[in-house]
């Protein structure tokens, strides 16, 4: 029985289909190979830096907000890197690789 339901569970975080998430008040569908969650987890990193963007700048230009918030969650990667992360600078790679799609997604729409 434990089996079957560990499937179920492995199944439904691989599912390749579309994956909603709302990025600065827009649901967007995502599609990724992978894990669910961490699409979801992505979209509420760019979200939460989209929304500190735009209370900090006052700025309600969806574009410059996204620009913004790309450049900071850039600008967190590459200083993690000099703080001693270069081992998993594939992984950050990778990571902010998916984050800008997700960006691109959400200007594109």
């Amino acid at each position: 029985m434990r089996r079957r339901k560990e499937k179920v569970e492995r199944e439904a975080v691989l599912d390749s289909g579309p994956t909603p998430v709302t990025i600065f008040g827009r649901t967007y569908y995502l599609r990724g190979d992978g894990d669910r969650k961490y699409l979801e987890q992505l979209a509420a990193l760019v979200d939460l830096r989209m929304q500190e963007v735009a209370d900090a700048t006052g700025t309600a230009d969806t574009l410059k907000v996204a620009i913004l918030a790309a450049l900071n969650i850039a600008d967190e990667s590459k200083r993690a890197r000099r703080r001693g992360f270069e081992g998993e600078d594939a992984e950050h790679r990778e990571r902010l690789a998916r984050i800008v799609a997700l960006l691109d997604e959400a200007l594109v729409g």
